[in-house]
């Protein structure tokens, strides 16, 4: 991974939006998103891992929450104007590190025990969801989790959240590489 998101139709969509809007979902007074961190936080099967991926990092707000359970966490998201909003307030936190990737290309080196998917695979396109669950399959360390958190409202992508994440499982469990939760 070079570290940077390549610059795409999809990187400058969302580096438009979080310049219009540093927070464009509202992911630091939202009460939704209160409750979301909440949720996901306690579907984690262990009170602690040891390497930790979020993708779809945003600002960094959950990413944060992670790193509280986690000896290190990797952010990733396409904007690099979230990544930067995220390192200029997360920054300081030890074992905190933020990245601009676009997936599947960008995906990051290494292996993690815990990887979160953040409301990220609807924005994906199918095939696009396929090749993520193969890089994940193969980032993921034996015994570890990964956790799909998906939006199941309406959006104008080419799959809503339930079929995203239907997709990925299904391709996620193609390969043998476990379940998703």
């Amino acid at each position: 991974m070079s570290g940077s998101a390549t610059e795409t139709s999809r990187a400058a969509r969302f580096d438009a939006l979080y310049r219009a809007d540093i927070d464009p979902w509202n992911f630091r007074t939202s009460g939704y998103e209160r409750d979301k961190y909440a949720a996901t936080l306690a579907a984690l099967p262990r009170a602690r891992c040891r390497h930790a991926l979020e993708v779809g990092c945003s600002i960094g707000e959950l990413t944060r929450r992670l790193r509280e359970r986690a000896e290190a966490v990797l952010g990733l998201d396409v904007s690099r104007v979230a990544v930067a909003e995220a390192r200029r307030v997360h920054g300081n936190v030890p074992g905190l590190r933020f990245e601009a990737a676009e997936l599947p290309a960008d995906w990051p080196a290494g292996t993690f025990d815990l990887i979160v998917l953040s409301e990220v695979l609807y924005f994906l396109e199918p095939e696009e969801i396929d090749a993520t669950a193969h890089r994940v399959a193969g980032a993921l360390e034996p015994g570890g989790h990964c956790i799909a958190v998906c939006w199941t409202g309406e959006n104008d992508s080419t799959l809503d959240g339930n079929g995203a994440a239907a997709r990925f499982a299904e391709a996620f469990t193609g390969l043998g590489a476990g379940r998703i939760e």
